[in-house]
């Protein structure tokens, strides 16, 4: 049905159309009973719309619905006057056809058969009407028939078909159609037919006119095709029935199959048929289409029958053949044959003969067959070139014969014959080679052959002969030759000494005869002629005996029999080589000691002469077998002493050595990391199958020295002689392995030269007379012995001397505060061995250290001993006094002064010096004074000569005592004043020490003299050893004169020279007063005002970062006697090994330096501090004057 509605505004106008609505496809989303839905439509306004629906069920009452609203079944729709429906519902057209087979496919049907089609029409009314079509035309062998349908009313139309495809119908369409009053165009469905037929019969396109006809070697083409069928027919082509080619193309368009046969045609493919055969799948037999081929071919070759040499003047017979050919020959038939006989003479030989066969079906070629008669006949003439007849040939020598014929046909072999023999080259070719066979040589009519060869024993007297057929001619040479072969016969084959010997010595052949002679180790021997014998080769025999008696040296001697023939001053020689079987025997050049190094290798050899060698070599050390080790022995083993009864027979500990020695083999004991516990006496024991042998092998191992015995310390009292004793264990002890060093001494003379060394065995001495203070130190004992390392040892000699209290002036005076609420501290040090006592007065009064005002602590450090006694609550009445320092030991005793005065203004500073100079500036350096128990400062203060007015300069830091004045002028002339000062006041202008004149150099004048000197002093360090030794010795007279200028020894420097260390601390009743004995430490002097008993002490010398400058005008360097060998060494208790190397460090020539704190730090600066041989230099704090 469809709603027909003619559009005005936004209206939209419908119809219902039935005519082709079965032809429309379903949606497959219709809803059950529709098979046709309404779609969607864009109009024109104005023109008509329709909206179609089909239903499945007829005769149903169909209406349509607008906004919801049924318009009713009314077709003409009485509410709607522009809507309208259209159909008839009553009709139903068929919507499908289902054909068998399948519709749209293509169906493979062979021609001729017959197939049967169906095809079923769908539902509809009325039952439609069906019909066949085979490749358009109408099929009238159909069956047809109407059945009800699905749904009630409808109809089905079933109906079948029988077809009978051709070849035609190939490609063509089936068709069914059905026809019904409800479509208004048939309805239609079809497949393809693909009609299978067989090929047309194959054609053969000969080339030219006569078929078949071919000539031999003609290349043949020929093209074989075959039209239709389907599928395309297949070729192939065949010679004979069988296949030849099986490749083929095919013309799709045209249907068409080709195949071209090519081929060289053969003589024997005459009668051979080529045929082409083609068929398809559907082909019910084979097509074939053939040719007989037709060959016309020459003959292939010609064949003379007979042979061409023959003798002179004898019959030679020759027949001509041909091979087959077609057409026939001039002689009839497939093959010709043509016959020759004639007489052969000598001038006949090489001629030509010549066979030639033609045909009329070949008249532009002939086939010939040649040969070349060859005539028999022999030479005429043979003879032989050599050496003259009887000449002397040497062995060796190179000999040329040639052999020569005139004529002959065929050429003359010229044969060489020795003695009957063919004389043939040897094989393979011999270096160099004997014999030469040349080849056969011709020149015109003469024939040569040669024999080249090296003439030897065979040859003499030999017959050489060459033949040619019947002829022949031959020569004979005489040749010189030595012995053939000189040999030793013998009567014994074992040898032992005293057996007595017979050789004969045989020369088997020579010429001309030789002379036999003996000897052994080149000495002549006496022989005996034996009678002659025939020699071969047509030579001379020649014989003669010796009679030896034999020994042991004999054995390995070579007994030589010489055959010399004076005529060819030629010798040959044969030996016999004696085997004598003796015991072994050790040999002249046995090594009996053999030296070692421990820990290194040792190799103990064995010179041992014995027939057989010995089967084994036993060694045995100190009673014990060593085992063998790793050794390649013979035979079976050699027992040991202790089986044979040598050695004790209790049970032995196990082998010595194994994983040390092995007996290697030739017999010699090989032994590494050996030690001194291997030296001694091995014992060899040897055997063989003839006896036995002993020997002793003396092993000495050398090892390096090792101390045993040092004295450390050694002492001796200063003016005595003592001997310092070193006693080593070494190998080997050497006359001069001792030698003796003395230790940081490189600022002083280190001779030893003064002091008398010895050595006996293993001990050496350092002996010292009038022993001095200089000598004592750290000594080291060196010894070398040859072996490394050198034992080096390290003794201490400590010359021990009374005491020498050092009087530094800045500490003569110490400054307090008398208001009984401070206190003060007095500084007394002394040198000297042993230990030293001091003890205290107060003007001449011992003191009472009982008093808890006074406290006393004690140190001792090497040679240098150190009492510090603290003085609290310091009175102007009671303690302003005169302190008398006592230090005593067993050898004397010394004492110094020490004033406790008040507090003052400074000394004035002394020992100001120029150090340094420019035209614009001036370096000074001096001494401060006592600083009157305050802290004090320095102002410098200078004028320019002839300019009024003075300028100051302050000195910053405060404590230092060196400075550069700047801002001075070129070439002027200074005068430099030095002030010291405190919070009491300046030190005043009145010091000598305190100003000096100085003039500034010019800007491009001479260096200043401090350049100069420094300059100077630079180039004396090149000399420095000559100038440290001056000054060691000056220093030496200066303590020998009792200088009083004394000096602070550095306590680090005097840890281990001329060491003495007896006491402890040691402490009173109320411990206020102490004694210290340390090899490391020393406390500094510190400020009464700030001193501490609880602070750690420290090293008192340690304020000296310059050194020591001794007296301003003389000393050097005060640096001390022991300073050295304490800077070098720990404290005793803190060596290591006694006499372990020791590792010389640098040397160190000043004090340690150490940086002190500000005064206003922990503690002010104490006297210890400053420099000992200065006496104006004191802190300001210990300055005061004597009340």
């Amino acid at each position: 049905m469809a709603l027909r509605i003619p559009i005005r505004a936004s209206l939209l106008f419908m119809r219902l159309l039935t005519t082709g609505l079965a032809q429309l496809p379903i949606p497959a989303s219709a809803p059950r009973g529709f098979w046709a839905l309404p779609e969607n439509v864009t109009v024109v306004e104005g023109t008509a719309a329709e909206l179609r629906c089909g239903v499945q069920a007829p005769d149903s009452v169909v209406q349509w619905a607008k906004g919801g609203l049924l318009l009713g079944p009314d077709p003409r729709i009485p509410s709607f006057p522009r809507y309208h429906l259209e159909g008839d519902p009553t009709r139903v057209p068929p919507r499908v056809l289902q054909l068998t087979p399948e519709i749209g496919s293509t169906v493979t049907w062979i021609a001729g058969q017959q197939y049967v089609v169906g095809c079923v029409s769908g539902d509809a009314k009325p039952a439609p009407d069906i019909t066949f079509l085979q490749s358009g035309q109408t099929i009238s062998d159909i069956s047809a028939s109407v059945n009800a349908g699905s749904q009630e009313k409808l109809f089905t139309t079933e109906a079948t078909a029988r077809v009978t495809p051709q070849s035609s119908d190939n490609g063509k369409l089936l068709v069914c159609e059905a026809s019904s009053p409800a479509l208004g165009t048939p309805i239609k469905v079809s497949v393809t037919m693909n009609v299978l037929f067989p090929p047309g019969p194959p054609v053969i396109q000969w080339p030219g006119l006569d078929e078949g006809h071919v000539r031999a070697g003609q290349s043949l083409e020929l093209p074989c095709t075959a039209r239709g069928g389907n599928p395309p027919a297949t070729l192939q082509w065949l010679k004979n029935g069988q296949p030849m080619s099986t490749a083929w193309g095919t013309e799709h368009t045209e249907a068409v199959a080709s195949s071209i046969l090519v081929m060289v045609v053969r003589p024997e493919d005459h009668g051979a048929r080529l045929s082409c055969e083609a068929h398809n799948s559907v082909s019910t037999g084979i097509q074939e289409r053939g040719v007989t081929l037709q060959v016309t071919f020459p003959p292939s070759a010609l064949t003379i029958l007979g042979t061409a040499s023959q003798s002179e003047n004898k019959n030679v017979t020759l027949s001509c053949i041909t091979k087959s050919s077609r057409p026939r020959g001039l002689h009839g038939g497939h093959i010709s044959m043509s016959n020759l006989t004639f007489l052969a003479r000598r001038e006949d030989n090489g001629l030509t003969l010549t066979c030639e066969a033609f045909s009329e079906a070949f008249t532009k070629e002939t086939f010939k067959k040649s040969l070349t008669l060859n005539v028999k006949y022999p030479a005429q003439k043979l003879w032989i070139e050599g050496p003259q007849k009887g000449q002397h040939l040497r062995a060796g020598t190179r000999v040329r014969l040639v052999c020569l014929a005139i004529g002959g046909n065929p050429e003359p072999p010229l044969t060489w014959y020795k003695d009957s023999r063919t004389v043939t080259e040897p094989r393979p070719p011999q270096e160099p080679r004997r014999v030469q066979l040349g080849s056969l040589e011709k020149s015109g009519n003469t024939f040569s052959r040669e024999l080249v060869l090296v003439t030897g024993p065979s040859d003499n007297q030999a017959k050489f002969t060459c033949k040619a057929g019947q002829l022949s001619a031959f020569t004979q040479l005489v040749v010189q030759f030595p012995p053939t072969n000189v040999t030793i016969l013998t009567n014994a084959s074992a040898l032992r000494p005293g057996d007595a010997l017979n050789l004969t010595c045989v020369s088997v052949s020579s010429n001309p005869p030789v002379n036999l002679s003996w000897d052994k180790e080149g000495e002549g021997l006496e022989g005996v002629p034996a009678p002659l014998r025939s020699a071969p080769f047509k030579g001379s025999y020649a014989a003669r005996s010796v009679l030896l008696r034999m020994s042991s040296r004999d054995h390995g001697h070579r007994v030589t029999c010489r055959a010399h023939s004076t005529e060819l001053q030629e010798t040959v020689s044969a030996f016999y080589s004696l085997n004598v079987l003796y015991p072994p025997e050790f040999l002249g050049e046995q090594v009996l000691v053999v030296t070692a190094v421990e820990q290194g290798e040792a190799l103990l050899p064995v010179s041992v002469s014995a027939n057989p060698a010995p089967e084994a070599f036993n060694w045995t050390f100190r009673g014990y077998r060593l085992s063998p080790g790793a050794r390649s022995g013979h035979g079976r083993g050699c027992r040991s002493l202790a089986q044979e009864g040598l050695a004790d027979p209790s049970p032995l500990p196990p082998p010595a050595g194994g994983p040390r020695h092995r007996v290697l083999s030739g017999g010699a004991l090989q032994l590494w990391n050996v030690t001194r516990a291997d030296d001694g006496l091995y014992q060899l024991h040897c055997q063989n199958s003839e006896g036995t042998a002993e020997a002793l092998v003396r092993l000495d191992v050398h090892y390096a020295p090792t101390i045993r015995a040092l004295q450390d310390p050694t002492e001796v009292n200063i003016g005595g002689s003592v001997d310092i004793v070193c006693t080593v264990d070494a190998n080997p002890i050497l006359p001069g392995m001792f030698s003796w060093e003395k230790l940081r001494e490189e600022e002083e003379d280190q001779s030893l030269d003064d002091m008398e060394k010895t050595s006996k065995g293993s001990t050496g001495r350092l002996r010292i007379h009038h022993a001095k203070l200089a000598q004592a130190g750290a000594y080291q004992c060196i010894v070398d012995n040859g072996v490394a390392p050198p034992a080096r040892g390290l003794v201490r000699l400590v010359v021990r001397f009374a005491p020498q209290v050092e009087h530094p002036t800045p500490l003569t005076k110490v400054a307090a505060a008398g208001d009984s609420t401070s206190s003060a501290t007095l500084h007394c040090r002394a040198r000297g061995v042993p230990n030293i006592a001091f003890t205290w007065t107060k003007n001449g009064v011992p003191l009472d250290l009982e008093d808890p005002r006074y406290t006393e602590h004690t140190y001792h450090q090497g040679v240098v001993h150190s009492s510090l006694l603290t003085i609290a609550n310091v009175s102007a009445a009671q303690d302003y006094a005169l302190f008398t320092c006592t230090a005593t030991n067993p050898l004397g005793l010394d004492h110094t002064n020490i004033q406790l005065v008040s507090i003052s203004r400074p000394d004035p500073p002394s020992g100001l010096k120029v150090v340094s100079m420019t035209p614009y500036s001036v370096g000074l350096e001096w001494k401060p004074g006592f600083d009157g128990g305050l802290p004090q400062r320095f102002q410098i203060r200078y004028e320019a000569l002839g300019t009024p007015g003075f300028l100051y300069m302050d000195v910053l830091p405060p404590q230092t005592t060196t400075f550069t004045l700047t801002g001075l002028q070129p070439s002027t002339r200074y005068r430099v004043w030095l002030l010291a000062s405190n919070a009491l006041g300046d030190s005043g202008l009145a010091g000598k020490g305190s100003q000096i004149p100085i003039t500034t150099p010019g800007p491009s004048g001479l260096p200043p003299l401090p350049v100069l000197f420094a300059v100077g002093g630079l180039l004396l360090l090149s000399n420095a050893s000559c100038v440290g030794g001056y000054l060691w010795q000056r220093r030496l007279k200066r303590l020998a004169a009792g200088i009083s200028e004394k000096t602070e020894l550095g306590s680090e420097e005097d840890r281990v020279r001329n060491e003495y260390e007896e006491s402890q601390w040691t402490g009173d009743r109320d411990t206020r007063s102490s004694t210290v004995s340390t090899a490391d430490v020393e406390p500094y002097y510190h400020s009464m005002r700030d001193f501490s008993p609880q602070l750690p002490p420290t090293l008192e010398e340690a304020s000296y970062p310059h050194g020591f400058r001794g007296l301003e005008e003389d000393m050097a360097s005060p640096g001390h006697l022991y300073d050295e060998v304490e800077r070098l060494y720990a404290p005793s208790g803190a060596w290591g090994p006694l006499y372990d190397e020791v590792q010389m460090g640098p040397y160190d020539l000043h004090w340690p330096e150490t940086i002190y704190e500000d005064p206003g730090r922990i503690y002010d600066q104490g006297a210890g501090d400053l420099d000992p041989v200065e006496p104006d230099v004191l802190p300001f704090e210990l300055r005061g004057h004597l009340v």
